[in-house]
């Protein structure tokens, strides 16, 4: 474990105005709350705080962040509180201390809901200060270091974590060492052999062409120094899991990939970057297609500088990356390097970006749409590389890799793009789902009457885009909505003798807090409210009658008096059907079908079954059945569906769909029936309906009691 001294001493060596003594007291602290908490691998836990703070030492940030990684854990894992921390730290510190906390407990690859909701949290202790997610980078980072003390199960759990969000994010903030070092430990634990492997063919190809690095890199430095050109030479061979994700990508072997070997060359200026790439363009020969200029045009993160392949000595083709020695901090550090002190005071790097403007790039309408929108532009906007196009006037458009001309239109403005029927590139007119190039113009040719088609929602790839998109098909969807709406309120209030008349939907949108009439029915058509809650809105009294024509709390033979009663949600059974009951403490009875598969699992419990039968007589169509349909996209159809079931005296309570395609809709639609006779006369009347493809009883084995 490194020393209170020795750390200080690294964060001396770029700021000697460090504050010496709250880093002292805030090791002191961390060690004491630790106390007796040790590592899986057996250490004392306070080495791993230890290492995080020297991790933000290479990063060379404030005192406040060393402090920070140094008791990052003391209010989740010790005894320690915020209070305690703010008084004896400052609210700075505690803040950040506070903020690292919460995102440690923030389950980032849970369910894909949850998941947007935390990314929301991510981003918006991102956004109070940038300090907390470079500080949780850090941890995670060493935690990767040292994983192979975990178990193999939780050791799986992290690296795909990692792999799938914290490397991603490092990358998106233009910390590309971090980023390659948490996919390389990622792709250690996640798939060994294929990382040994390559490792294995890169020894092999040392021992056959020898240090391929140092000779190249000495090539270069001789050239340079033929033309008087200072710079510094660096080269390496690339991590492994970048060559295999290369091998993948381009499903080449290892035999057949070229550029397997990055160079870079540090220079002082910006000229001097240019006149090194005509340097090495002269000795060696360039390859086409592989030369960007993020110096002209800078990536979001900030990062800058000239990127080109050319092959070098025996043919081989090498990477060489030009920058300035500023441009090349902030490729190491990228929004990182806003932070950066240098002599005691914060560096003044003319390329380091300002991490709220950055932020505000990456949460750009993130507050439209719903949580899969939310989620999905999140991954767009981090995973991606980015392309420049230019408008016919020359600014400059920036998308991500794999954008399209439509992509391009959403960009400029949304009604641009709503309108869009057609696009050129570089002065060709091509699909709208061709992919663009670097350096390509683009003009979009509009139309009056134009609007997005729901196959454009495959072609784009911007969240921005697709939210777009989404919101005009909703709006449109909307018309369709209120027609099944009204199908929908009139079975509904035919089933208690009433009519849905446009007073009475009125008055229920009203009561329900809803805009008006037509608001109402487009929620009704789009199921985001039942028929079922309109009417009980509107005739209270109606609706229990209805419910009460028997007993529906006890419509079965066989309970003792203190037991309750429930149907089944896997199987739900009806009047009609033989069932059993099963006792489930707390939940009463529950009755399942006989054939249902869900009670295999009581075999060996023959004290929890009780016998029961239906009561005699009618029942009331309280009993919902759910069924899968497929049904023809034709107008019209939907309602007669609806038509159809409300004439057999059935209530639909819920419909949603499930897939949508150009010829044909799946969805899943919950019926209030009596019996089996009356689930028997419903599905004949829907089996004998042209436009029904399919129709059959869905059961749910997922369902629990």
């Amino acid at each position: 474990m490194i020393d209170v001294e020795d750390l200080i001493a690294l964060v001396r060596n770029y700021n000697p105005r460090t504050n010496a003594d709250l880093i002292r007291r805030a090791y002191a602290y961390g060690m004491q709350m630790h106390e007796g908490q040790m590592r899986k691998s057996g250490e004392p836990y306070f080495t791993h705080p230890v290492a995080v703070a020297a991790i933000l030492t290479e990063q060379r940030l404030d005192d406040a962040s060393i402090v920070t990684a140094l008791l990052h854990d003391t209010i989740e894992d010790t005894k320690s509180t915020y209070s305690e921390v703010e008084r004896q730290f400052g609210q700075e510190v505690a803040e950040l201390v506070d903020g690292v906390t919460k995102l440690t407990n923030l389950q980032l690859s849970s369910t894909e809901t949850q998941q947007a909701e935390n990314f929301r949290k991510l981003f918006m202790a991102m956004s109070k200060d940038l300090r907390v997610i470079l500080v949780k980078l850090a941890d995670r980072l060493h935690n990767m270091r040292t994983i192979k003390s975990m178990r193999v199960e939780k050791q799986a759990q992290k690296a795909r974590e990692t792999m799938e969000i914290y490397a991603p994010l490092a990358g998106r903030m233009g910390m590309q060492w971090m980023r390659e070092e948490l996919e390389d430990l990622s792709f250690k634990v996640l798939n060994p052999d294929a990382r040994n492997s390559i490792i294995r063919r890169f020894l092999t190809l040392q021992r056959e062409a020898g240090d391929v690095v140092h000779k190249i890199t000495a090539d270069i430095r001789h050239e340079l120094e033929k033309v008087d050109l200072e710079a510094t030479v660096y080269g390496r061979a690339k991590k492994p899991y970048s060559i295999w994700r290369k091998m993948q990508e381009k499903d080449l072997a290892f035999s057949r990939l070229s550029d397997i070997y990055g160079f870079r060359i540090i220079c002082n200026s910006v000229a001097d970057c240019y006149r090194i790439l005509g340097v090495i363009h002269q000795r060696w020969r360039s390859v086409p297609g592989r030369f960007k200029d993020y110096i002209s045009q800078p990536k979001s993160n900030g990062y800058r500088s000239i990127h080109t392949t050319v092959s070098g000595r025996d043919g081989k083709r090498v990477e060489v990356q030009i920058r300035t020695r500023e441009m090349h901090e902030v490729a190491e550090a990228g929004v990182a390097a806003h932070w950066s002190y240098r002599e005691g005071v914060r560096a003044q790097n003319p390329f380091a970006i300002d991490p709220g403007k950055w932020i505000a790039s990456m949460t750009e309408r993130f507050d439209e749409g719903n949580h899969d929108e939310f989620l999905e532009h999140v991954k767009l906007e981090m995973y991606s590389d980015q392309v420049f196009c230019f408008t016919p006037k020359g600014d400059v458009v920036q998308l991500p890799r794999g954008a399209t001309p439509l992509d391009y239109a959403y960009s400029i403005h949304t009604r641009i793009g709503n309108s869009c029927v057609s696009a050129k590139v570089d002065g060709i007119r091509v699909p709208l789902w061709t992919r663009l190039k670097n350096g390509q113009s683009v003009e979009i040719i509009t139309a009056e009457g134009q609007r997005p088609q729901s196959s454009w929602i495959d072609i784009v790839t911007t969240g921005r885009a697709k939210a777009a998109i989404r919101k005009s098909l909703r709006e449109e969807d909307r018309g369709r909505f209120i027609k099944l709406g009204q199908e929908l309120a009139r079975a509904a209030f035919d089933h208690v003798g009433k009519k849905a008349s446009e007073k009475a939907l009125r008055t229920a949108a009203k009561m329900l807090g809803l805009n008006d009439q037509e608001d109402l029915l487009a929620r009704l058509g789009s199921a985001e409210l039942t028929a079922r809650r309109v009417v009980e809105t509107l005739y209270p009294e109606l609706a229990r009658a209805d419910l009460d024509v028997v007993d529906a709390t006890r419509p079965v033979l066989g309970l003792s008096d203190d037991q309750t009663f429930r149907r089944a949600p896997c199987c739900q059974p009806v009047p009609g059907e033989r069932i059993v009951g099963i006792t489930y403490r707390g939940k009463g009875v529950v009755a399942h079908s006989i054939d249902c598969p869900a009670l295999e699992e009581f075999e060996e419990q023959t004290e929890r079954w009780v016998d029961l039968a239906w009561h005699s007589g009618r029942h009331a169509a309280v009993h919902t059945v759910t069924m899968e349909m497929t049904i023809a996209n034709d107008a019209g159809v939907l309602g007669r569906i609806c038509t159809l079931i409300g004439e057999q005296r059935a209530n639909i309570s819920d419909l949603r769909f499930t897939d949508r395609k150009p010829d044909f809709y799946r969805l899943i639609v919950d019926v209030d029936l009596r019996d089996v006779e009356h689930l028997h006369m419903v599905m004949t009347a829907l089996e004998a309906e042209t436009d029904v493809a399919q129709v059959s009883r869905y059961r749910d084995k997922t369902r629990k009691p």
